[in-house]
């Protein structure tokens, strides 16, 4: 399986590096704790509390509320994919590895080809931006220290899901607030999540 880097011309079409200083915000994601498998909290407020808040929120989101969480652990799976409608950034403080995917090649009927994913590696302290049209989903670990990874999204999302009726066909995907999911089979947190992915349980 190949593993590119995010700067190679093949990640374009899923996202960007941004030429950002946030050593404030890395040095605060650094103190927190590293688990067995994956936790992930929508908002902490020790890294809301960054110096680089007001420039996430008002040059990269253009003035939209942001919420800064994190998601660290152990993973080397890709058990889902989820996307939004909006970029999400993403700021390791260690290389990272990300399973990535395109929208435009979920079929009518909501299913994913596995095998249409590319994996790509971070740096530690390097801003990613993932487009919202980026199929992502939970980061992987290069060694046994582990993952600390920042997510940067518009506030609210990954909280609880609105209520709806159902009308809507992607309804079904509906995961939580902002959050379109597809799952594997083989995911053991999946619980009433829709399933849809074709193919391997991609593993690093």
């Amino acid at each position: 399986m190949e593993i590119k880097k995010v700067t190679d011309p093949a990640f374009s079409k899923y996202g960007r590096v941004l030429d950002l200083d946030v050593s404030d915000l890395l040095s605060k994601l650094a103190t927190t704790k590293v688990p067995g498998d994956v936790f992930y909290t929508p908002s902490d407020a020790n890294l809301e509390s960054c110096v680089e808040f007001n420039e996430l929120s008002n040059s990269i989101f253009g003035g939209m509320p942001i919420q800064i969480g994190y998601c660290n652990g152990h993973n080397k799976l890709l058990n889902a994919v989820e996307y939004h409608r909006d970029s999400e950034i993403n700021i390791p403080v260690g290389t990272t590895i990300f399973m990535l995917g395109a929208q435009q090649d979920v079929g009518d009927d909501f299913s994913y080809d596995s095998s249409k994913m590319e994996i790509f590696e971070a740096p530690g302290g390097s801003v990613v931006e993932f487009y919202a049209t980026t199929l992502h989903f939970a980061p992987c670990h290069v060694d046994e220290s582990g993952f600390q990874v920042a997510v940067v999204l518009p506030k609210g999302t990954n909280t609880d899901a609105p209520q709806i009726a159902g009308n809507y066909a992607e309804d079904k995907l509906l995961f939580a607030r902002n959050k379109w999911l597809i799952a594997h089979e083989e995911w053991a947190g999946k619980g009433d999540a829709f399933v849809g992915i074709k193919g391997a349980n991609l593993s690093i």
